[in-house]
């Protein structure tokens, strides 16, 4: 366990972040008080990145490009 304050982490947190992956528990003090504890997530099996595509929206029917297009014309 490390403790550091928040100027620390704000000017360290890669550091402290990698600390964190390798296992290590990080409390922030601010103003001489403990006020969070940094720890690893539990890991719940779930994928929360956004690496998966969102699904795509479509109409059918002409497209609204085409139409505000010919509408210029």
């Amino acid at each position: 366990m490390q403790i550091a304050t928040f100027t620390q982490l704000r000017n360290n947190a890669r550091y402290y972040f990698d600390a964190v992956e390798q296992g290590e528990i990080i409390k922030i003090k601010r103003h001489g008080k403990i006020i969070a504890e940094i720890k690893p997530a539990a890991d719940d099996g779930t994928d929360n990145t956004l690496k998966n595509p969102a699904l795509r929206l479509s109409i059918k029917g002409a497209e609204l490009s085409k139409i505000i297009i010919e509408e210029r014309e």
